[in-house]
């Protein structure tokens, strides 16, 4: 047999950051996919009151929050002699999930001059714009909440080359963006994409729901 496996190559799911100035400013692709991704959507209801004309309504797209395990590996590139590996371990692949965190220092710097110069008012730096993409049936801006990393095994160097990432994740929506936004534009498609496969469902089942509702 010649090895050859028909079975397609499962995607990986990333982190991707992007900047005004930087397009890409951290890409993250997974070595190997969270076997778990854990789910929790808390709903945004507008009937706080206990007015009954009320109870129904909904105030936007719920508060939804990712969490999620990343495995983080060099054993491969080592093997193969990558000089980057070879050199620094994994510090590359974390630096580019804790950069998701922080204000690029041009920016700190550009602030503190400011400062120094007698400004009033000065705006916090933004975070990069992040995807997170888990297939093509979610991909979803997001803010991370936080991030905490194990470190399990180190080179000679005390570079990891093992370690385990813990993510939490916030889903941004259209009522976190201005409509003009690149991220509003980007939830309300995935709204749009979610909407499509719940009429997919119901079309599946065809009439059968009828004999479950009084009407």
């Amino acid at each position: 047999m010649s090895g050859f496996s028909r079975q397609p190559r499962p995607a990986r799911g990333a982190l991707v950051g992007f900047e005004l100035y930087n397009p890409l400013a951290s890409v993250v692709v997974f070595s190997y996919n969270p076997t778990t991704l854990s789910r929790s959507l808390q709903p945004r209801t507008s009937g706080r009151d206990g007015s009954r004309s009320e109870v129904l309504r909904i105030a936007g797209p719920p508060v939804e929050t990712l969490r999620l395990r990343v495995h983080l590996n060099a054993a491969d590139q080592l093997e193969t002699g990558d000089p980057v590996a070879s050199t620094l371990g994994l510090h590359p692949q974390l630096a580019a999930l804790e950069m998701l965190l922080y204000p690029k220092s041009l920016q700190v710097l550009t602030n503190a001059a400011e400062v120094a110069a007698g400004a009033l008012e000065i705006l916090p730096p933004e975070a990069p714009f992040t995807l997170f993409v888990w297939g093509v049936g979610r991909v979803v801006p997001v803010r991370v909440e936080s991030l905490s990393v194990e470190e399990q095994q180190f080179d000679q160097a005390l570079n990891p080359i093992l370690a385990e990432a813990d993510l939490s994740l916030r889903v941004l929506t259209t009522d976190d963006f201005p409509m003009g936004h690149v991220g509003w534009a980007t939830f309300m498609a995935h709204h749009v994409v979610k909407e499509a496969m719940a009429v997919a469902e119901a079309d599946a089942l065809g009439n059968g729901i009828h004999g479950l509702v009084p009407w």
